[in-house]
């Protein structure tokens, strides 16, 4: 009786202790190996690996960087870019076994592309078959039946979570492929200009970053524009930065899809922007706070006051300040007081000295928001460490608890 008791004690004990689910980053698991390093770049560069990570039950048939190469020798815009890669991640989970014990040898998978609405009929979906010699083909329904690429090996595998695959070849699609329908003669800056966001609209045009914005409309754009207030306060800032700063800090504020409101309500989360490239995040979050959108960075947390317009492939909002990326200005802290003189110097001198003494620099005055510090990640870090304390706190009382009912 009393080791069932004691067992049912364990096992509640045991319900109380933090449990961890694995989530997995694309990202992550393809700069494990250099030869994906082109088909990683594309998948940031297109806002599609942080989908890939909102998923689950999915595969991802990545190239290696000859593949890609071919698929960037069409000089596809980063629209068709991201139609032909999200064709190469499968709704389902397909691992090497699976792959080889196909059901009557085929199978039809849905994929990425196909949902989200822009493939007609039956492009968005990708024909599995299990040929002789131990061989898996890959092939796109609107490319006839023909078989275009091969299973090569499995790159990693979270049982019916995600599978990484490497096929041996870009499968093509020209639907994918197919230029998307041009947008309606639209002047960004001339948009920013007529509703309220002029300073930044000059800035931008003043800047390279101004052709990485152009270049992007065509196959989604979605700008977070400063208010002219908010821009003039940060000029003295921008001013300071290096040509390649102020670059990228101008791309920070575009992400290089087209997000409406309702889009970006229902997607929150980490979203790369035009400034991202490998290494350099540049990276934000998209929060709601009640019916507003924020926009959030280590630094400042931004919101969304207006919407200039709202119109596939473009969307232009309003925000109430400048997106302060880390990688630009973390570390920069408020010059630090002069030291208090010590006791010992005050007796030495009874008489005060006629010298004019220049005052510690005041301290830096609160930001909007608490997000603006510097140091905001402090505050992640105490966190952490009470989850942790939280976390050995539990374990101890388990183990302690065993432990005592054993020795009944």
């Amino acid at each position: 009786m009393q080791l069932h008791l004691a067992a049912a004690v364990v096992l509640s004990l045991a319900l109380l202790l933090p449990s961890s689910t694995t989530a997995h980053n694309i990202t992550r698991i393809l700069e494990k190996n250099p030869d994906f390093s082109s088909f990683n770049h594309y998948l940031t560069v297109t806002q599609l690996a942080p989908e890939i990570n909102r998923r689950e039950t999915i595969t991802v048939c990545a190239v290696d960087n000859a593949g890609m190469s071919d698929l960037l020798s069409k000089h596809l815009s980063l629209g068709g870019i991201r139609n032909v890669l999200a064709l190469h991640v499968l709704l389902d989970y397909f691992d090497a076994k699976k792959l080889h014990q196909i059901t009557d040898g085929t199978a039809l998978a849905a994929t990425m592309f196909q949902a989200t609405g822009s493939a007609t009929g039956s492009a968005g979906f990708v024909n599995i078959t299990d040929l002789k010699g131990g061989k898996v083909g890959f092939a796109p329904q609107d490319n006839g039946g023909v078989v275009s690429a091969t299973f090569v090996k499995s790159v990693e595998a979270i049982p019916y979570n995600i599978s990484v695959i490497q096929i041996s070849s870009i499968l093509p699609s020209p639907e994918a492929e197919a230029p998307a329908p041009g947008p309606s003669q639209l002047n960004i800056t001339a948009l920013m200009s007529a509703h309220g966001c002029k300073v930044f609209a000059e800035t931008l045009l003043a800047n390279p970053a101004e052709q990485t914005f152009e270049d992007n409309v065509q196959s989604g754009l979605t700008v977070f524009c400063p208010g002219d207030d908010a821009m003039k306060a940060f000029l003295p800032k921008f001013k300071n930065l290096t040509a390649a700063g102020k670059q990228s800090l101008l791309e920070y504020h575009g992400i290089p899809v087209y997000q409406s409101m309702p889009g970006l309500k229902s997607s929150n989360g980490v979203t790369n922007t035009l400034a991202t490239d490998g290494a350099s995040k540049f990276n934000f979050d998209v929060q709601n706070d009640g019916t507003d959108v924020t926009i959030v960075t280590k630094l400042v947390t931004a919101k969304i006051l207006n919407t200039l317009i709202d119109e596939q492939p473009l969307a232009i909002y309003q925000v109430d300040k400048v997106l302060k990326p880390k990688e630009l200005f973390k570390g920069v802290l408020p010059p630090s007081p002069a030291p208090a003189p010590g006791p010992d110097a005050d007796a030495e001198s009874p008489k005060p000295s006629k010298k004019k003494h220049k005052s510690p620099p005041a301290p830096a005055a609160p930001s909007d928001s608490p997000a603006d510090a510097p140091d905001g990640d402090v505050a992640d870090q105490t966190t952490n460490g009470a989850a942790r304390f939280n976390a050995g706190g539990y374990a101890a009382i388990f183990f302690t608890l065993c432990f005592a009912f054993l020795q009944l």
